[in-house]
């Protein structure tokens, strides 16, 4: 199947917003998604952007039946590592379900692997549910490591009630 791989514009973050709903009904949390596409056009395409954003596209012959043709996303930012230097991180990685398995997926994740290795990433990072096994497979498959088996490391957050009450502990300026 023909689609090319891009890098987001602006124009692209309604169809990107349409495509993190679905990834959340697919995750079983669609009631976390809080950001429009009117956020992530701010975030996104600012003077110093807090993400990029590849879009996968088919041309119009291969639309869905509601008339999409971007039919897949990676969302990535980089990040530090005080062992290693510069990281990419893929927050999302998601491809519409009548599109998987057409080499999309793998596409979008070279791709974003290629833009950390042009800015010199070291490290390609991701999360995923454990219990999203073709996912974990697919990116096991590609070489990642889970490093949850090997080494023991897991992924924290603050959110909400918590992070405001770790930011009141901050001494004041």
């Amino acid at each position: 199947m023909d689609f090319t791989i891009r890098a987001a514009t602006p124009e692209d973050c309604k169809d990107i917003s349409r495509m993190i709903i679905e990834l959340a009904d697919y995750e079983k949390m669609s009631d976390q998604v809080k950001i429009s596409h009117e956020v992530l056009k701010q975030d996104g395409f600012c003077q110093n952007p807090f993400y990029h954003c590849l879009i996968a596209e088919v041309p119009e012959e291969h639309k869905t039946k509601d008339g999409h043709v971007k039919v897949g996303y990676g969302l990535f930012f980089y990040t530090y590592s005080t062992w290693k230097g510069r990281c990419v991180y893929l927050e999302d990685l998601y491809v519409m379900p009548e599109f998987r398995g057409k080499g999309i997926g793998k596409a979008l994740m070279s791709s974003v692997a290629r833009v950390g290795k042009e800015q010199q990433c070291a490290r390609l990072q991701l999360s995923v549910l454990d219990w999203n096994t073709p996912s974990m497979d697919f990116y096991i498959a590609k070489g990642a490591q889970n490093l949850t088996k090997s080494e023991g490391w897991h992924f924290l957050r603050f959110d909400g009630e918590a992070l405001d009450k770790l930011a009141e502990e901050a001494p004041k300026k």
